[in-house]
C-alpha cells in the first residue's frame, strides 16, 4: 500500500480491491488514478468525507450477457459481452467497444474507470463507460461478423441512446462492425439516432475527419510539444506501435509532417521498414484484407518483422 495514501483513502482501495477480487487491470488502474488524486484530496477533504471517491471507484452498472451466434458452417458459438457503464455525473455514458479474446470484466472495467477522467478532460459533458466481447473477428467472413455482430446488439440495444450510453469503435471494432451495431439498433428500435454511436460511416451521419481525427491529433501533440523546445516533427525517425486506424493515420500525417515512420504492428509482431512505411500497401493489408502486419514482410520480403522495443522519435541520420 502506497505511503502517502490516508486511513481513508485507505480504505476506499480495500474495499475497492476485495469487490473486484481477480481483476488485475483494473487493479492496477484503481491504483495509479488513487495515487494522482493525492494531493487533489488532501486541499479537499470534503470529497472524502462526502463518499465521492467511494462512488468514483464504483460502476454505476454492470452489464455481462450471452452473446449465441452461427458460424458459416452452422454451428452454434456463444460469446460473452460486456458494457460496463461507470459515470454518467457529466452526461451520457461514452466509450468504445472492444472485440478481442481476451476481452473481460476486469479489463472493460479497468478501460471504462480511465475513459470517465480522458472524457472530462475534453469539456464536452460526456461521461464514461466502455465495452465489448471476448469474440475475435480476425479471419470471420463478413457474414459471421455480421451475425454476432447483430446478436450483440440484440441484448445491449436496450441500454444505448444518444441521451444515454453513446458507443464506438475500439480495438476489433471498425467501420464493418459499427455499420451492422448501428444497422441493428435502427432495426430493433425503429429510430435513426445519429448521435448514438459514433465512428460510422458518413452516409449514416457519421462526422468528416473522424477517422483521421485520433492519429492525426496524436502526431500534433507531439508537434506542439517538440516547438516548445524549439524542434519539430520533420527530419525524425518515428517509431509507431499498432496498425489500426489510430496508428495508420498517425504514420498517414509524420510522412505529410515530414518524418520517416519506420515501424507497425498488432498482437503477433512488429514490422520494421528502414526506409518509411509504405502506407498504400499498410492500408491495404490492415483496412482491405483485414490481414495481418506478417503480410507486409512477406510482400516486402528485404524487411523483417522484429519485436521492437522502445518507442519515440530519433533525429535521422
Amino acid at each position: 500500500m502506497p505511503l502517502q495514501f490516508s486511513p481513508a483513502l485507505n480504505r476506499v482501495h480495500t474495499e475497492a480491491l476485495r469487490r473486484n477480487a481477480g481483476e488485475p487491470e483494473f487493479h492496477q488502474a484503481l491504483l495509479e488514478v488513487l495515487e494522482s488524486i493525492v494531493p487533489v484530496l488532501e486541499r479537499h477533504p470534503e470529497f472524502m468525507d462526502a463518499g465521492i471517491v467511494d462512488r468514483l471507484v464504483e460502476p454505476e452498472r454492470q452489464i455481462m450477457f450471452r452473446v449465441p451466434w452461427h458460424d458459416d458452417s452452422g454451428t452454434v458459438r456463444v460469446n460473452r459481452g460486456f458494457r460496463v457503464q461507470f459515470n454518467s455525473a457529466l452526461g451520457p455514458y461514452k466509450g468504445g467497444l472492444r472485440f478481442h479474446p481476451n476481452v473481460n470484466l476486469g479489463i472493460v472495467k479497468f478501460l471504462g474507470f480511465e475513459q470517465i477522467f480522458k472524457n472530462a478532460l475534453t469539456g464536452q459533458g460526456i461521461g464514461g463507460a466502455k465495452g465489448g466481447a471476448d469474440f475475435d473477428p480476425h479471419g470471420k467472413s463478413d457474414a459471421e461478423v455480421m451475425r454476432f455482430s447483430q446478436s450483440f446488439m440484440n441484448e445491449l440495444y436496450r441500454h444505448l441512446g444518444e441521451h444515454t450510453d453513446v458507443p464506438a469503435g475500439d480495438i476489433g471494432v471498425g467501420a464493418r462492425e459499427i455499420g451492422f451495431l448501428f444497422g441493428q439498433y435502427r432495426r430493433l428500435t425503429n429510430r435513426h439516432e445519429s448521435g448514438m454511436f459514433t465512428g460510422k460511416g458518413i452516409q449514416w451521419g457519421g462526422a468528416e475527419v473522424r477517422t483521421e481525427a485520433t492519429g492525426y491529433g496524436t502526431v500534433f501533440f507531439a508537434q506542439e510539444m517538440l516547438a516548445v523546445r524549439g524542434d519539430s516533427v520533420e527530419g525524425k525517425r518515428a517509431v509507431v506501435s499498432g496498425s489500426g486506424n489510430v496508428a495508420i493515420y498517425a504514420i498517414e500525417k509524420l510522412q505529410q509532417l515530414g518524418a520517416v515512420p519506420i515501424t507497425a504492428s498488432d498482437s503477433g509482431g512488429y514490422i520494421v521498414d528502414e526506409s518509411g512505411i509504405d502506407l498504400d500497401l499498410l492500408k491495404q493489408i490492415k483496412e482491405v484484407e483485414r490481414a495481418r502486419i506478417s503480410e507486409y514482410a512477406e510482400r516486402r520480403p528485404s524487411r523483417t518483422t522484429l519485436p521492437v522495443a522502445r518507442c519515440g522519435m530519433s533525429p535521422l541520420n
